[in-house]
C-alpha cells in the first residue's frame, strides 16, 4: 500500500505574479497568509491587550496592526485575523488565549485570498465597483469593512494613511475580483 501523506498543497488563486502595474493605481496578489475568523462575546475581550499578538481593542469596521498581523473587527462579535505570514502559530496563540472561553475561531487560510490595490487613483479603482464613500473623512486609515465589489463580497481594508487597501475575497472569486479592479485602472490610465 501506497503510504498516505496529510500534507496537501493548494495552487495559489491568483499567479504570485499577476501584477497590473498601472501608472495611477497597481493591483497585485498577496502573498499567503494564516487568516482566521474569530467569533466571541466582546466582554471577553474588552480590557484583555493583545489576544495572540492581535489587537481586537478597535470599533466595529475598525482594523489594528501589531506585529502579528491585522485584527479588522467586521462585527460586533467577529474579527478577521490575518497573521503577517502563513505560519498557523498566531492561530494557536488565540486559541490559548481563550481557552475555556466560549469562542470560536475558525482557520480561513485556504478560502481567502488577499489582493493589494495602491497608488494615486486606488481609491476611484475601488470605487468603479464598491458604492462606499472611501474618502479620508469616511473611510479613514485603519477602517475595515465587509462589503460588494462588483457582484463579489469582499473585505476591504485600510490599514494605513496611504493609498493602499486590502482586498480579501473568497478564492472562487479571485480571478473575477483581480480582473474587474485590473480594468478599472485601465481605464483611469487612458484619462
Amino acid at each position: 500500500m501506497a503510504p498516505i501523506s496529510s500534507l496537501a498543497a493548494r495552487t495559489p488563486a491568483l499567479a504570485p505574479g499577476r501584477l497590473a502595474l498601472l501608472a495611477p493605481a497597481s493591483i497585485a496578489p498577496l502573498p499567503p497568509a494564516a487568516r482566521y475568523v474569530l467569533r466571541v462575546d466582546p466582554e471577553r475581550v474588552a480590557g484583555i491587550g493583545l489576544t495572540g499578538g492581535f489587537d481586537l481593542s478597535g470599533p466595529i469596521n475598525s482594523c489594528r496592526s501589531t506585529d502579528a498581523g491585522l485584527a479588522a473587527r467586521l462585527g460586533p462579535d467577529e474579527w478577521l485575523l490575518i497573521a503577517r505570514d502563513a505560519d498557523e502559530a498566531a492561530g494557536r496563540a488565540v486559541a490559548d488565549a481563550f481557552s475555556g472561553t466560549h469562542h470560536s475561531l475558525v482557520e480561513a487560510g485556504h478560502r481567502n485570498v488577499g489582493i493589494a490595490v495602491a497608488g494615486a487613483q486606488a481609491t476611484a479603482v475601488l470605487n468603479a465597483g464598491c458604492a462606499l464613500d472611501l474618502s479620508d473623512a469616511a473611510f479613514p486609515a485603519g477602517s475595515a469593512t465587509r462589503t460588494l465589489l462588483g457582484k463579489a463580497e469582499i473585505v476591504l481594508i485600510r490599514p494605513g494613511t496611504e493609498h493602499i487597501y486590502r482586498v480579501e475575497c473568497w478564492r472562487s472569486f479571485a480571478n473575477y475580483v483581480h480582473g474587474f479592479l485590473t480594468e478599472a485602472a485601465l481605464e483611469f490610465q487612458a484619462s
